[in-house]
């Protein structure tokens, strides 16, 4: 079965999902294929800066997400190699959240035509017809799309088609952690 979308999004993470939002606040559809078979809310939170409030502002998410997340004041910085104690680095005068990765995605897929997120649908390859760019799903689906938008992640198949370098680990780890004592 072969199915024609004007834009096709692969990945259903916040890129994806905030993609499709954007393009649905500028009345342009968009089909988001994810592979698993719901939303993957793996992970518990990340830091958001000022900008990134901007861009969920500007995607009409970001006052309800204020509502159920503290601003973070400052930060403790330690090092498990530095002998050196502890310091504190001051947000004053920057919008920062630690924001639970669930509580986006769900807001991010609400907001979205219910019809916009497509489950179980993963991408085994891309290939070009024309204008078209065709999309081989697992199931034997083929879509047909005007306009391709990898974000699928670190093993992106989009990216692999695109002929973009495998990403490469560069050593580096953080821990971060988050608490609310009452």
């Amino acid at each position: 079965m072969e199915i024609v979308e004007d834009v096709v999004i692969v990945g259903a993470g916040i890129a994806g999902l905030t993609t499709s939002l954007g393009l649905h606040r500028l009345g342009i559809r968009s089909l988001v294929l994810e592979s698993s078979d719901e939303l993957r809310i793996t992970g518990f939170a990340f830091t958001t800066w000022s900008n990134a409030w901007k861009a969920l502002d500007a995607v009409g998410i970001g006052e309800s997400l204020r509502h159920q997340h503290y601003l973070t004041p400052s930060i403790l910085v330690a090092s498990t190699f530095l002998d050196q104690p502890a310091s504190e680095i001051s947000y004053k005068g920057h919008e920062i959240r630690c924001l639970q990765r669930r509580l986006l995605l769900e807001t991010l897929a609400k907001e979205l035509p219910s019809d916009t997120i497509r489950f179980s649908s993963k991408v085994v390859s891309i290939d070009e017809s024309g204008f078209f760019k065709r999309l081989h799903l697992s199931d034997g689906t083929i879509l047909k799309t005007k306009v391709l938008i990898g974000c699928d992640g670190v093993n992106s198949v989009v990216a692999k088609w695109l002929g973009f370098d495998k990403p490469v680990f560069t050593g580096r780890s953080a821990i971060r952690g988050s608490a609310n004592f009452k």
